[in-house]
């Protein structure tokens, strides 16, 4: 006898079932130009009757693997019927006619669905259950197209009767958007086989010593430690005002720009600036390249023949991978939409939060702690979702200014989340007299062509590194350039 099956046709749907007396009482009359929303009874109909007849429970277990609700059901009778098959199952109770029958009828609705007879005739409408996945697949198809009309339909009504910014409106309905294939990808339970051959894959590359598996920030030191910024990373770069955390996040994205590791791989970068305007950036990257102070240039004490050289490197970064966003005030729902829509247009490698604190809530919050537990999370969740590491500039508290002392993990101001959720930290702090380190000391490689700068000798100290080793590294800022350069010798080694 025919049963419907993978190699049928969507269009021979109907054939592949016997004729029926079951009752659908449907009201889900919805139509758009005169055509009902999407949906296939026949695979409603046969999965259900594939869930009453497997006495193993295995097919319950695929639906709710699948996270299959009530609401995936387009006809109304098939959402009663599957919402007492949930309940016998969280029961752990079969779920064979004769007991779902009982259950609707405690509950009123047999009679509603057709009685004990349309029941009967569900279940004599298939042969085997060996086609439930692929019933369970259109079901969930069908209703995912739904749900495409439904957000479209809901753009139409919010674009019409519009409240508040239209910025706020796209940003909201753009996630919609991306939500709606969500159901489309769980996961489902792997042996740990496969976890265990990804993992001697890389065994093998740290072997044969290949190329470090994260992102190279350019600072030998502390490429060592961590061996390079890695996807689905939040790496959280905290300092008190006025000590460099700007600088060194647009040096790292600077470095990651221009090294010739990357040459024949160019890494985009985005960098979503809450503070600073994007020329107010472009200035400090072209400034610092080209060693000009930013002062003596708006004063113009610098000598002519600078300005070819500022004039080249700005072409330079005019080529660079990088993409640069300064609206003010962005929400992390703002920040996550438009990296994706980065992300989907010109491929993405890094993105740099300047800085947590700046990020306005979504919703409001008890506290200003919990809206940055929840601004936190959403960074952590927007690493993994596109598989990029995300550097998120942060603030301390005043403690360790005030007690003299190196920053602490417990100084990041106004949330522990943080700490929680970022797998690397990385604390910025002025190294303290007695720990000073000579000017001689400062690597020729970092092509500082004037050796009466005044370096401050800034202490990066990595107190959080979720799968390596703490420690730190010691770094000399050029405040007048704004750069952050390399120590010749490790003072550890002395």
């Amino acid at each position: 006898m025919p049963t419907l099956g993978p190699s049928s046709s969507k269009e021979q749907a109907s054939s592949r079932f016997r004729g029926t007396k079951y009752k659908d009482q449907s009201s889900a009359t919805d139509k758009i130009e005169g055509k009902p929303l999407p949906s296939n009874l026949d695979a409603e109909q046969g999965l259900l009757a594939a869930c009453i007849l497997d006495t193993t429970g295995e097919i319950m277990g695929r639906c709710a693997e699948q996270a299959l609700t009530t609401d995936h059901f387009y006809h109304f009778n098939h959402q009663v019927i599957y919402e007492s098959l949930l309940e016998l199952n969280r029961e752990n109770k079969a779920t064979d006619e004769i007991l779902l029958a009982e259950k609707l009828e405690s509950k009123s609705q047999l009679e509603q669905i057709g009685g004990q007879s349309a029941l009967f005739d569900l279940t004599s409408r298939i042969d085997t259950t060996a086609h439930a996945t692929y019933w369970l697949e259109l079901v969930k198809e069908k209703a995912l197209l739904r749900r495409c009309i439904y957000v479209a339909f809901e753009i139409i009504d919010g674009a019409n009767n519009l409240q508040g910014e239209v910025d706020d409106f796209l940003s909201g309905m753009e996630q919609k958007v991306c939500e709606l294939g969500d159901d489309q990808n769980i996961v489902s339970s792997v042996h740990f086989k496969e976890p265990i051959q990804r993992a001697m894959g890389e065994i093998q590359k740290m072997l044969s010593k290949e190329d470090a598996d994260g992102l190279l920030t350019g600072y030998k030191d502390l490429d060592n430690l961590t061996n390079g910024l890695k996807a689905a990373e939040m790496v959280v770069v905290a300092a008190r005002p006025s000590v460099g955390k700007t600088s060194l996040a647009m040096n790292i994205v600077e470095n990651i720009a221009f090294s010739p590791k990357y040459h024949n791989s160019p890494k985009n970068t985005l960098v979503f600036s809450l503070e600073m305007s994007a020329s107010a950036l472009a200035m400090r990257l072209i400034c610092g390249k080209a060693k000009v102070n930013m002062n003596d240039l708006r004063k113009g004490f610098v000598a002519k023949n600078y300005a070819e050289k500022l004039n080249k490197i700005s072409q330079e970064f005019q080529k660079a991978p990088i993409w640069v966003d300064d609206t003010s005030g962005l929400t992390i729902n703002q920040i996550r939409a438009k990296a994706r829509r980065v992300k989907s247009r010109n491929g993405l490698s890094l993105i740099v939060v300047d800085y947590l604190q700046l990020i306005s809530g979504d919703r409001f919050s008890p506290s200003r702690e919990n809206e940055i537990s929840q601004i936190s999370r959403g960074l952590k969740s927007m690493a993994k979702e596109l598989e990029v590491p995300v550097i998120v500039l942060s603030q301390l508290n005043r403690d360790s200014e005030k007690e003299k002392r190196d920053p602490r993990l417990s100084d990041l101001r106004e949330s522990g989340s943080i700490e929680q959720d970022a797998d690397i930290v990385m604390l910025l702090g002025k190294l303290k007299k007695g720990d000073d380190i000579r000017e001689s000391d400062i690597s020729p490689s970092s092509g500082s062509e004037d050796q009466s700068d005044d370096f401050e000798h800034i202490k990066l100290i990595l107190a959080k590194q979720r799968n390596g080793p703490t420690g730190y590294v010691n770094l000399a800022f050029i405040r007048k350039y704004t750069r952050f350069e390399s120590m010749l010798n490790d003072p550890r080694l002395n």
